[in-house]
């Protein structure tokens, strides 16, 4: 019987291309070098790490992180995987390995997140955590390249691989849906990296940040204690925006606790805009929906809800209640006041250098969260 085979082609065939098909009898099957080297891969070139994947069934990046002994690997993949870096005499590229290991001593701060409506094209949540995380850095001898998001496809190579910084610091608000792969190939290059938000399963020691549940559970048992019953919440609840969505189930907890219902005309879809609040509150109203509170998932989105109520003559907090979550500064400067989740972006942008830091020092890690206390003003009625 004869087949069709791909093979390399010859460089003096006089044919363009890398490949060509040719007819050829079946061989029995082969294993380890012999495989390659019958399919003509390794007739005239050193083995590489691509190679070693190919035969042994996983990643390249799992067979660099196999040849480090990395914990990531499991004993019986790497020993795989060295037995056929043994077979082909593998010799690993001192050069291009020194050059990976010499320290930057430059953190990437990467920031992505759902553009704002004004020009600043940042979250003031973020602004406030900036500060802290460029002296946490500076102050262990680590100078800060900040980057926003937008563009870039692989965070691994621009950053870390290039030698551009020793580790990266991830920043990120919205819908994370649009950023999963870039944080995935984080992961399987077995990247030096810290991400603010929620826990990521494939690698929870990179996580840090707030109960969310809880601190938006508070804030909205606060605003039943003031008598408030028809609480409405205003930010997106899909999973793609897995911190809106744990405030809301908070909320959620916290009306289920209290024996009042849980009305879902009452929950209004918004991404961290002011212009989502005052939208709607103005859907809210147009739709002729009586609510005494507004819980928002953010501060921007509770700012942007407060002035429609002002601009619509409903006094706040007379006659509604306002909630936000975050404490951005601009929180305190509103009128009223607004009553928020605080969450301490001091702490938060030191333990994120720190944890960064430790992780590039081959130091064990852990996912944290940092603690979240309710800081009342006037917006709720009992400031």
């Amino acid at each position: 019987m004869t087949v069709l085979k791909l093979v390399p082609r010859d460089s003096g065939s006089g044919l363009s291309g890398s490949a060509r098909l040719v007819k050829t009898r079946p061989e029995p099957p082969a294993t380890g070098p012999d495989k390659l080297l019958q399919e003509g891969w390794l007739s005239s070139r050193k083995p590489t790490s691509l190679d070693i994947a190919y035969l042994a069934g996983v990643s390249q990046a799992t067979v660099s992180r196999a040849l480090r002994d990395s914990k990531l690997v499991s004993e019986a993949t790497r020993e795989r995987v060295k037995q056929v870096a043994r077979q082909l005499n593998y010799q690993i590229d001192r050069n291009a390995a020194s050059l990976r290991s010499q320290r930057t001593q430059t953190l990437a701060l990467l920031i992505f997140e759902d553009p704002t409506s004004d020009s600043s094209h940042i979250n003031p949540f973020f602004l406030r955590m900036l500060g802290t995380i460029t002296r946490a850095a500076s102050r262990q001898g680590y100078d800060l390249l900040v980057s926003f998001q937008q563009l870039s496809q692989d965070w691994y190579t621009e950053y870390e691989l290039s030698n551009r910084a020793d580790g990266i610091i991830l920043l990120g608000y919205g819908d994370y849906t649009r950023f999963g792969p870039k944080i995935k190939g984080l992961i399987d290059a077995d990247a030096h990296f810290v991400i603010w938000g929620p826990p990521i399963e494939e690698r929870p020691t990179s996580c840090l940040g707030s109960d969310n549940l809880n601190g938006a559970r508070t804030a909205v048992e606060h605003l039943i204690g003031l008598g408030r019953r028809n609480i409405a919440f205003v930010g997106d609840t899909h999973a793609g925006y897995p911190e809106f969505l744990a405030r809301y189930q908070g909320y959620q907890q916290a009306l289920e606790a209290a024996d009042l219902p849980v009305d879902p005309e009452l929950q209004v879809d918004g991404d961290n805009q002011e212009s989502c609040g005052q939208n709607a509150v103005n859907q809210l109203l147009d739709n002729g929906k009586k609510f005494d509170a507004v819980f928002a998932a953010s501060d921007l989105i509770a700012i942007g809800a407060l002035q429609a109520l002002q601009e619509r003559g409903l006094a706040v907090p007379d006659e509604v209640s306002v909630v936000g979550f975050d404490d951005i500064p601009a929180a305190s400067y509103v009128s009223p006041p607004l009553t928020t989740v605080h969450q301490d972006t001091a702490q938060a942008g030191r333990m994120l250098v720190n944890n960064l830091i430790a992780m590039i020092n081959g130091e064990e890690v852990k996912s944290s969260q940092i603690p979240l206390e309710l800081v009342i003003r006037k917006s709720c009625g009992a400031g």
